[in-house]
Protein backbone atom coordinates (compact mmCIF):
# COMPACT_ATOMS: atom_id res chain seq x y z
CA UNK A 1 0.00 0.00 0.00
CA UNK A 2 1.06 3.44 -1.08
CA UNK A 3 1.00 5.79 2.06
CA UNK A 4 2.48 9.53 2.20
CA UNK A 5 5.96 9.78 3.99
CA UNK A 6 5.58 10.60 8.09
CA UNK A 7 7.69 11.20 10.82
CA UNK A 8 9.06 7.97 12.24
CA UNK A 9 8.01 6.45 15.54
CA UNK A 10 11.84 6.67 16.66
CA UNK A 11 11.48 10.59 16.28
CA UNK A 12 8.20 10.97 17.62
CA UNK A 13 8.98 9.02 20.49
CA UNK A 14 12.04 11.74 20.67
CA UNK A 15 9.69 14.50 20.41
CA UNK A 16 7.41 13.14 23.47
CA UNK A 17 10.28 12.66 25.67
CA UNK A 18 11.72 15.24 24.87
CA UNK A 19 8.22 17.78 25.44
CA UNK A 20 7.34 15.53 28.63
CA UNK A 21 10.67 16.24 29.98
CA UNK A 22 10.14 20.30 29.21
CA UNK A 23 6.76 19.94 31.14
CA UNK A 24 7.68 18.43 33.84
CA UNK A 25 10.36 21.08 34.46
CA UNK A 26 8.24 23.62 34.00
CA UNK A 27 5.89 22.73 36.34
CA UNK A 28 8.36 21.86 39.17
CA UNK A 29 10.38 25.20 38.52
CA UNK A 30 6.42 26.84 38.24
CA UNK A 31 6.26 24.91 41.59
CA UNK A 32 9.32 26.34 43.25
CA UNK A 33 8.43 29.90 42.41
CA UNK A 34 5.00 29.69 43.79
CA UNK A 35 6.38 28.77 46.61
CA UNK A 36 9.16 31.27 47.01
CA UNK A 37 6.65 33.99 46.23
CA UNK A 38 4.89 33.09 49.84
CA UNK A 39 7.46 34.62 51.88
CA UNK A 40 9.00 36.69 49.33
CA UNK A 41 7.26 40.53 49.77
CA UNK A 42 6.67 42.68 46.71
CA UNK A 43 7.20 45.95 48.11
CA UNK A 44 10.48 46.74 49.88
CA UNK A 45 10.48 46.89 54.03
CA UNK A 46 11.84 48.95 56.74
CA UNK A 47 14.61 48.24 58.62
CA UNK A 48 14.55 48.52 62.33
CA UNK A 49 17.76 48.63 63.61
CA UNK A 50 16.53 48.48 67.02
CA UNK A 51 14.48 45.08 66.45
CA UNK A 52 16.35 43.40 64.10
CA UNK A 53 20.12 42.81 63.75
CA UNK A 54 21.97 44.74 60.95
CA UNK A 55 22.61 42.44 57.51
CA UNK A 56 19.86 41.18 57.58
CA UNK A 57 17.96 41.42 53.43
CA UNK A 58 14.54 41.25 52.15
CA UNK A 59 14.17 41.04 48.45
CA UNK A 60 11.64 42.17 46.33
CA UNK A 61 9.04 39.78 44.07
CA UNK A 62 10.88 42.14 41.15
CA UNK A 63 14.24 41.71 42.02
CA UNK A 64 14.03 38.00 42.78
CA UNK A 65 12.17 37.47 39.40
CA UNK A 66 15.17 39.47 37.32
CA UNK A 67 17.51 36.43 39.12
CA UNK A 68 15.49 33.15 38.43
CA UNK A 69 13.83 34.10 35.21
CA UNK A 70 17.52 33.87 33.43
CA UNK A 71 18.69 30.57 34.87
CA UNK A 72 14.77 28.74 34.86
CA UNK A 73 15.50 29.64 31.09
CA UNK A 74 18.40 28.16 30.96
CA UNK A 75 17.41 24.84 32.85
CA UNK A 76 14.73 24.63 30.33
CA UNK A 77 16.40 24.58 27.36
CA UNK A 78 18.81 22.19 28.83
CA UNK A 79 15.77 20.14 29.56
CA UNK A 80 15.15 20.59 25.92
CA UNK A 81 18.45 19.73 24.91
CA UNK A 82 19.01 16.82 26.85
CA UNK A 83 15.62 15.68 26.59
CA UNK A 84 16.23 15.39 22.21
CA UNK A 85 19.54 13.91 22.65
CA UNK A 86 18.45 11.38 25.31
CA UNK A 87 15.00 10.62 24.18
CA UNK A 88 16.47 9.75 20.65
CA UNK A 89 18.81 7.23 22.41
CA UNK A 90 16.12 6.32 24.22
CA UNK A 91 13.49 5.35 21.42
CA UNK A 92 16.49 3.85 19.21
CA UNK A 93 17.30 1.17 22.06
CA UNK A 94 13.44 0.33 23.05
CA UNK A 95 12.68 0.61 19.17
CA UNK A 96 15.98 -1.97 18.36
CA UNK A 97 13.52 -5.46 18.90
CA UNK A 98 11.10 -3.25 16.36
CA UNK A 99 13.51 -3.46 13.71
CA UNK A 100 14.58 -7.03 13.72
CA UNK A 101 10.99 -7.84 13.79
CA UNK A 102 10.61 -5.46 10.68
CA UNK A 103 13.84 -6.89 8.75
CA UNK A 104 12.58 -10.42 9.64
CA UNK A 105 9.22 -9.75 8.22
CA UNK A 106 10.68 -8.35 4.84
CA UNK A 107 12.98 -11.20 4.52
CA UNK A 108 9.60 -13.46 4.59
CA UNK A 109 8.03 -11.12 2.02
CA UNK A 110 10.59 -12.16 -0.10
CA UNK A 111 9.83 -15.82 -0.09
CA UNK A 112 12.26 -16.77 2.33
CA UNK A 113 10.24 -18.55 5.51
CA UNK A 114 13.71 -20.23 6.97
CA UNK A 115 14.64 -16.60 8.83
CA UNK A 116 13.85 -16.33 12.63
CA UNK A 117 14.42 -13.44 15.16
CA UNK A 118 14.87 -15.32 17.99
CA UNK A 119 14.78 -12.10 20.33
CA UNK A 120 16.75 -12.34 23.32
CA UNK A 121 15.88 -11.23 26.84
CA UNK A 122 13.31 -11.49 28.99
CA UNK A 123 9.73 -11.66 28.22
CA UNK A 124 8.16 -8.68 27.67
CA UNK A 125 5.49 -7.24 24.77
CA UNK A 126 8.62 -6.73 21.81
CA UNK A 127 9.47 -10.61 22.87
CA UNK A 128 6.33 -11.78 22.89
CA UNK A 129 5.97 -10.47 19.24
CA UNK A 130 8.85 -11.33 18.07
CA UNK A 131 8.16 -15.22 19.67
CA UNK A 132 4.23 -14.86 18.19
CA UNK A 133 6.49 -14.08 14.74
CA UNK A 134 9.14 -16.47 14.47
CA UNK A 135 6.16 -19.04 15.12
CA UNK A 136 3.66 -18.17 12.61
CA UNK A 137 6.75 -18.57 10.32
CA UNK A 138 6.93 -21.78 11.37
CA UNK A 139 3.90 -22.77 10.40
CA UNK A 140 3.87 -20.50 7.29
CA UNK A 141 7.13 -22.65 6.39
CA UNK A 142 5.58 -26.13 6.84
CA UNK A 143 2.42 -24.86 5.45
CA UNK A 144 4.07 -24.10 2.21
CA UNK A 145 6.04 -27.46 2.27
CA UNK A 146 3.12 -29.18 2.50
CA UNK A 147 1.27 -27.27 -0.21
CA UNK A 148 4.34 -27.61 -2.28
CA UNK A 149 4.57 -31.74 -1.46
CA UNK A 150 0.82 -31.47 -2.06
CA UNK A 151 0.79 -30.08 -5.60
CA UNK A 152 3.92 -32.22 -6.55
CA UNK A 153 2.06 -35.44 -5.81
CA UNK A 154 -0.85 -34.25 -7.15
CA UNK A 155 0.68 -33.34 -10.75
CA UNK A 156 2.24 -37.11 -10.43
CA UNK A 157 -1.68 -39.09 -9.65
CA UNK A 158 -3.25 -37.17 -12.51
CA UNK A 159 -0.30 -37.45 -14.48
CA UNK A 160 -0.43 -41.49 -13.92
CA UNK A 161 -4.14 -41.60 -15.60
CA UNK A 162 -3.37 -39.19 -18.15
CA UNK A 163 -0.53 -40.93 -19.83
CA UNK A 164 -2.93 -44.50 -19.13
CA UNK A 165 -5.64 -42.78 -21.81
CA UNK A 166 -2.79 -41.86 -24.12
CA UNK A 167 -1.19 -45.40 -24.24
CA UNK A 168 -4.94 -46.85 -24.73
CA UNK A 169 -5.82 -44.74 -27.38
CA UNK A 170 -2.02 -44.87 -29.36
CA UNK A 171 -2.92 -49.24 -29.29
CA UNK A 172 -6.07 -48.47 -30.28
CA UNK A 173 -5.16 -46.36 -33.12
CA UNK A 174 -2.38 -48.23 -33.92
CA UNK A 175 -4.78 -51.47 -34.24
CA UNK A 176 -7.60 -51.00 -36.05
CA UNK A 177 -8.91 -55.07 -35.47
CA UNK A 178 -8.17 -54.29 -31.60
CA UNK A 179 -11.79 -55.18 -29.77
CA UNK A 180 -13.22 -51.95 -29.16
CA UNK A 181 -15.00 -52.97 -25.94
CA UNK A 182 -12.13 -53.86 -24.19
CA UNK A 183 -10.23 -49.91 -24.95
CA UNK A 184 -13.77 -48.31 -23.64
CA UNK A 185 -13.93 -50.43 -20.46
CA UNK A 186 -10.19 -49.96 -19.32
CA UNK A 187 -10.60 -46.04 -20.63
CA UNK A 188 -13.67 -45.86 -18.40
CA UNK A 189 -11.69 -47.28 -15.40
CA UNK A 190 -9.19 -45.08 -15.55
CA UNK A 191 -11.55 -42.25 -16.51
CA UNK A 192 -13.27 -43.01 -13.25
CA UNK A 193 -10.44 -43.21 -10.87
CA UNK A 194 -9.19 -39.63 -12.50
CA UNK A 195 -12.65 -37.86 -11.58
CA UNK A 196 -12.18 -39.80 -7.99
CA UNK A 197 -8.84 -37.40 -7.65
CA UNK A 198 -9.72 -34.65 -9.12
CA UNK A 199 -13.01 -35.18 -6.71
CA UNK A 200 -11.12 -35.76 -3.85
CA UNK A 201 -8.14 -32.79 -4.41
CA UNK A 202 -11.52 -30.67 -3.97
CA UNK A 203 -13.18 -31.81 -1.05
CA UNK A 204 -9.69 -31.54 0.23
CA UNK A 205 -9.30 -27.84 -0.74
CA UNK A 206 -12.71 -27.02 0.38
CA UNK A 207 -12.02 -28.95 3.57
CA UNK A 208 -8.91 -26.81 4.37
CA UNK A 209 -10.95 -23.59 3.87
CA UNK A 210 -13.19 -23.87 7.24
CA UNK A 211 -15.78 -21.53 5.66
CA UNK A 212 -19.06 -23.83 6.86
CA UNK A 213 -21.97 -23.20 9.52
CA UNK A 214 -21.09 -25.15 12.67
CA UNK A 215 -24.73 -26.96 13.88
CA UNK A 216 -25.08 -29.55 16.47
CA UNK A 217 -24.84 -33.15 14.50
CA UNK A 218 -25.36 -36.98 16.20
CA UNK A 219 -22.04 -39.19 14.96
CA UNK A 220 -23.88 -42.32 15.36
CA UNK A 221 -26.24 -40.98 12.51
CA UNK A 222 -23.52 -40.05 10.48
CA UNK A 223 -21.92 -43.85 11.25
CA UNK A 224 -24.97 -45.20 10.30
CA UNK A 225 -25.36 -43.43 7.34
CA UNK A 226 -22.02 -44.43 5.84
CA UNK A 227 -22.13 -48.04 7.23
CA UNK A 228 -25.48 -48.23 4.83
CA UNK A 229 -23.59 -46.88 1.87
CA UNK A 230 -20.82 -48.78 2.06
CA UNK A 231 -22.50 -51.89 2.77
CA UNK A 232 -22.59 -53.59 -0.99
CA UNK A 233 -18.70 -52.73 -1.08
CA UNK A 234 -17.71 -54.40 2.35
CA UNK A 235 -20.10 -57.53 1.49
CA UNK A 236 -18.22 -57.77 -1.97
CA UNK A 237 -14.71 -57.83 -0.27
CA UNK A 238 -16.32 -60.04 2.82
CA UNK A 239 -15.59 -57.33 5.20
CA UNK A 240 -17.79 -57.54 8.33
CA UNK A 241 -18.79 -53.92 9.70
CA UNK A 242 -19.68 -54.02 13.30
CA UNK A 243 -21.24 -50.54 13.68
CA UNK A 244 -22.71 -49.59 17.53
CA UNK A 245 -22.45 -46.68 19.31
CA UNK A 246 -24.54 -43.95 21.61
CA UNK A 247 -26.23 -40.69 20.79
CA UNK A 248 -22.76 -38.66 20.62
CA UNK A 249 -23.42 -34.86 19.66
CA UNK A 250 -20.36 -32.73 17.87
CA UNK A 251 -20.32 -29.58 16.90
CA UNK A 252 -19.62 -28.89 13.11
CA UNK A 253 -20.56 -29.48 9.45
CA UNK A 254 -22.77 -32.54 8.82
CA UNK A 255 -21.77 -32.68 5.30
CA UNK A 256 -17.60 -32.43 6.01
CA UNK A 257 -17.94 -34.92 9.06
CA UNK A 258 -20.40 -36.99 7.03
CA UNK A 259 -17.51 -37.25 4.44
CA UNK A 260 -14.95 -38.40 7.39
CA UNK A 261 -16.77 -40.82 8.81
CA UNK A 262 -17.49 -42.60 5.35
CA UNK A 263 -13.75 -41.72 4.28
CA UNK A 264 -12.59 -43.82 7.57
CA UNK A 265 -15.06 -46.23 7.29
CA UNK A 266 -14.28 -46.80 3.42
CA UNK A 267 -10.22 -47.07 3.97
CA UNK A 268 -11.23 -49.38 6.44
CA UNK A 269 -12.77 -51.57 4.36
CA UNK A 270 -10.54 -51.32 1.44
CA UNK A 271 -7.33 -51.78 3.57
CA UNK A 272 -8.41 -55.37 5.54
CA UNK A 273 -8.00 -59.28 4.93
CA UNK A 274 -9.25 -60.31 1.81
CA UNK A 275 -12.21 -62.47 3.42
CA UNK A 276 -13.26 -62.47 6.55
CA UNK A 277 -12.26 -59.06 7.87
CA UNK A 278 -13.88 -56.88 10.00
CA UNK A 279 -14.38 -53.44 10.54
CA UNK A 280 -15.69 -52.24 14.27
CA UNK A 281 -17.32 -48.15 14.57
CA UNK A 282 -18.21 -46.89 17.68
CA UNK A 283 -19.15 -43.19 18.94
CA UNK A 284 -19.34 -41.61 22.23
CA UNK A 285 -19.11 -38.95 24.59
CA UNK A 286 -15.65 -38.86 26.35
CA UNK A 287 -13.70 -36.11 28.41
CA UNK A 288 -15.96 -33.73 26.92
CA UNK A 289 -15.52 -34.23 23.33
CA UNK A 290 -17.49 -36.32 20.58
CA UNK A 291 -15.20 -39.37 20.01
CA UNK A 292 -15.43 -41.65 17.06
CA UNK A 293 -13.12 -44.81 16.65
CA UNK A 294 -12.61 -46.93 13.70
CA UNK A 295 -10.86 -50.22 13.97
CA UNK A 296 -9.78 -52.51 11.34
CA UNK A 297 -8.29 -55.78 11.29
CA UNK A 298 -5.17 -56.28 8.67
CA UNK A 299 -1.54 -56.96 8.09
CA UNK A 300 0.91 -55.53 10.96
CA UNK A 301 2.05 -52.10 10.31
CA UNK A 302 5.22 -50.34 11.31
CA UNK A 303 4.45 -47.35 13.52
CA UNK A 304 6.76 -45.20 11.02
CA UNK A 305 4.32 -45.88 8.45
CA UNK A 306 1.35 -45.39 10.49
CA UNK A 307 2.54 -41.87 11.14
CA UNK A 308 2.93 -40.97 7.60
CA UNK A 309 -0.60 -42.22 6.61
CA UNK A 310 -2.32 -39.06 6.75
CA UNK A 311 -0.08 -37.64 4.06
CA UNK A 312 -2.08 -36.80 0.64
CA UNK A 313 -0.87 -39.50 -1.37
CA UNK A 314 0.53 -42.04 1.67
CA UNK A 315 -0.50 -45.84 1.22
CA UNK A 316 0.26 -48.93 3.14
CA UNK A 317 2.87 -50.87 1.96
CA UNK A 318 1.06 -54.19 0.40
CA UNK A 319 -2.51 -52.57 0.23
CA UNK A 320 -3.97 -53.18 -2.67
CA UNK A 321 -5.20 -50.70 -5.70
CA UNK A 322 -8.27 -51.99 -7.71
CA UNK A 323 -11.12 -49.14 -8.87
CA UNK A 324 -11.71 -48.80 -4.81
CA UNK A 325 -8.97 -48.66 -3.82
CA UNK A 326 -9.14 -45.15 -3.16
CA UNK A 327 -6.51 -42.43 -3.89
CA UNK A 328 -4.59 -41.90 -1.36
CA UNK A 329 -6.28 -39.09 -0.23
CA UNK A 330 -8.72 -40.62 2.55
CA UNK A 331 -6.97 -40.17 5.60
CA UNK A 332 -5.60 -36.86 4.70
CA UNK A 333 -9.60 -35.51 4.12
CA UNK A 334 -10.30 -36.60 7.63
CA UNK A 335 -6.79 -35.22 9.20
CA UNK A 336 -7.86 -31.69 7.11
CA UNK A 337 -12.14 -32.12 8.13
CA UNK A 338 -10.52 -32.71 11.71
CA UNK A 339 -8.24 -29.98 12.02
CA UNK A 340 -11.23 -27.34 10.77
CA UNK A 341 -13.07 -28.68 13.47
CA UNK A 342 -10.46 -27.99 16.20
CA UNK A 343 -10.53 -31.61 17.07
CA UNK A 344 -7.72 -34.14 17.11
CA UNK A 345 -7.17 -37.82 15.00
CA UNK A 346 -4.66 -40.10 16.18
CA UNK A 347 -3.58 -43.22 14.39
CA UNK A 348 -2.38 -46.27 15.57
CA UNK A 349 -1.46 -49.42 14.78
CA UNK A 350 -2.91 -52.80 16.22
CA UNK A 351 -0.72 -55.13 17.79
CA UNK A 352 -2.45 -58.24 16.03
CA UNK A 353 -2.51 -56.70 12.75
CA UNK A 354 -4.77 -53.59 11.18
CA UNK A 355 -5.14 -49.99 12.14
CA UNK A 356 -7.07 -47.82 14.89
CA UNK A 357 -8.19 -44.18 14.36
CA UNK A 358 -9.40 -41.83 16.59
CA UNK A 359 -11.18 -38.97 16.22
CA UNK A 360 -11.93 -36.45 18.75
CA UNK A 361 -14.40 -33.12 18.14
CA UNK A 362 -15.90 -30.65 20.13
CA UNK A 363 -19.21 -30.64 21.87
CA UNK A 364 -21.99 -28.19 21.06
CA UNK A 365 -22.43 -25.50 23.35
CA UNK A 366 -25.80 -25.68 23.68
CA UNK A 367 -27.78 -28.66 24.50
CA UNK A 368 -28.32 -31.51 21.83
CA UNK A 369 -31.61 -32.86 21.39
CA UNK A 370 -31.11 -36.61 21.43
CA UNK A 371 -32.89 -38.38 17.59
CA UNK A 372 -36.53 -39.65 18.02
CA UNK A 373 -37.26 -43.66 16.92
CA UNK A 374 -40.31 -43.23 14.68
CA UNK A 375 -42.55 -45.99 16.01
Amino acid sequence: MDRRPGLSVRFRLTLSYAGFLVVAGGLLLAAVWAFLLRYVPDRAMLHNPDVRPPGDVFPVRSALLDVFAPRAAGVMVFLLVFGLVGGWFLAGRMLAPLTRVTDAARVAARGSLTHRIRLPGRQDEFRELADAFDSMLVQLEAHVDEQRRFAANAAHELRTPLAISKTLLDVAVGDPDRAPDEVLTRLRAVNTRAIDLTEALLVLSRAGQGTFVREPVDLSLLVDEAAETLLPLAERRGVRVDACGEITPADGSPSLLLQLTTNLLHNAIVHNLPEGGTVRVGTRTDRGTALLTVENSGERLAPDLVSTLTEPFQRGAGRVRDDHGGVGLGLAIVRRITEVHEGTLAVTAVPAGGLRVEVRLPVPPIPFSPRTTEQ
